[in-house]
């Protein structure tokens, strides 16, 4: 059972200092400080519709859509400028950044708070009137967080608005929330400060465990658990975050190359870096590769016959408790390759799916449909994929039935 009281006792309390920060920026609302090193001079102001956040942005707001980060202070810290050099940095390459907390503010956030910045976003982007009417990407949403703040974003990056997830110094502390693991279905990446970061131990705990044909990336620069985001820009963190968010919500695939492949970018830097899955593209890899396809003259093929079905499924509980459960549905194709499967799950009275992770699901009790994912829908023959999901009640004697999408 990993439990590592230290490090909760670090991660709920480290707050970057943030004197450079208050002094540049202060806690008055747009216009008061300009900066950041991209080509849209960005500041921070504050909503009375998004109450305890503050929001980085371009001054002057380009004729692009700005994509949108959500930001989870250390320390969960309730003051937003707490890595205000970091998130005035982002913003001035054209993103709309939102941090938990008042400019100055005091007290601790909550991972809800993040949502609540979603929400927000997309609701001022469809709101005549707004100064974001039509300004924002809503389809392209990170969510992040530095040290506590990185447990923030954990907990809501199973929001299917969120794009990708970032953790800044941080990971999991016990094996009990492993379960935020096996839900993640969207690209994440990790930003840890080397082997004299506390939480160096859980992150790389952490990336142990992603599920298997998650895009990841992971570096590693060896600055301790502080990182940089109190230097002038945000340091090289801020630097880096920047280039992962220009790839990931923007599609610069120049950008992208310093995270992709043996020769990435970061590979050839300071940095120590590990890879799961990722394309230069973005795109989740296929599970195996497509069949070749050979042009013949021949009779076509021919389907299996019906009845024969194209996949099985099986069900098991793998943690139940009083209140709830986490079950794993592992899917077989049959005989011949399936470019896709749907799962129907039958669960008892009471039980329902709460969240789920590898497969998306329609419906929540009852009978629930569950199809793939866009990158775990291509089985080869006897190939097998997984999904999961915690559910609320009991759930012991689900069925479940398999067929080809």
């Amino acid at each position: 059972m990993r439990s590592r009281p230290k490090i909760a006792a670090v991660l709920a309390t480290v707050i970057v200092p943030v004197a450079a920060v208050t002094v540049a920026l202060g806690a008055t609302p747009a216009g008061a400080a300009v900066g950041g090193s991209g080509p849209y001079p960005a500041d921070h102001e504050t909503a009375a519709s998004l109450a305890n956040h503050t929001i980085f942005r371009p001054q002057n707001l380009p004729a692009e859509r700005l994509p949108i980060l959500v930001w989870g202070n250390g320390g969960c810290s309730a003051n937003g400028l707490s890595q205000g050099n970091f998130l005035r940095e982002i913003a001035s390459h054209g993103f709309l950044a939102i941090a938990n907390g008042a400019p100055n503010g005091s007290g601790s956030t909550t991972s809800q708070m993040l949502t609540q910045s979603i929400d927000w976003a997309v609701a001022e982007n469809s709101r005549p009137g707004s100064k974001y009417y039509g300004k924002l990407d809503t389809t392209k949403v990170a969510v992040a967080g530095f040290s506590c703040g990185g447990l923030e974003a954990y907990a809501v990056s199973n929001d299917q608005r969120v794009t990708t997830t970032g953790i800044f110094s941080s990971g999991l502390l016990n094996d009990a929330d492993d379960y935020q693991l096996r839900r993640l279905t969207k690209p994440i990446a990790y930003f840890i400060g080397g082997p004299s970061d506390i939480a160096y131990p859980n992150a790389i705990d952490d990336w142990g465990k992603l599920p298997a044909g998650l895009p990841a990336f992971m570096g590693n620069l060896n600055v301790g658990h502080g990182g940089t985001y109190d230097q002038p820009n945000g340091g090289e963190f801020g630097r880096v975050a920047v280039l992962y968010l220009k790839w990931r919500l923007k599609g610069d695939t120049t950008a992208g190359a310093n995270f992709v492949g043996a020769n990435c970018g970061l590979c050839r830097s300071q940095w120590s870096v590990q890879q799961k899955n990722l394309t230069l593209d973005g795109d989740p890899p296929p599970t195996t590769a497509p069949p070749t396809v050979t042009p013949t003259t021949g009779p076509p093929t021919v389907p299996p016959p019906t009845g024969t079905p194209a996949c099985t499924a099986v069900y098991a509980v793998q943690d139940q408790w009083n209140s709830g459960f986490v079950a794993t549905v592992t899917v077989t194709a049959a005989s011949t390759p399936i470019t896709g499967w749907r799962v129907t799950l039958n669960l008892p009275g009471g039980a329902s799916v709460s969240s789920m992770w590898n497969g998306v699901a329609s419906g929540a009790s009852g009978t629930v449909t569950v199809t793939n994912q866009s990158y775990n829908g291509r089985l080869a023959a006897g190939q097998s994929t997984s999904f999961g999901f915690q559910g609320s009640g009991n759930g012991s004697g689900a069925t479940v039935s398999c067929a080809g999408a």
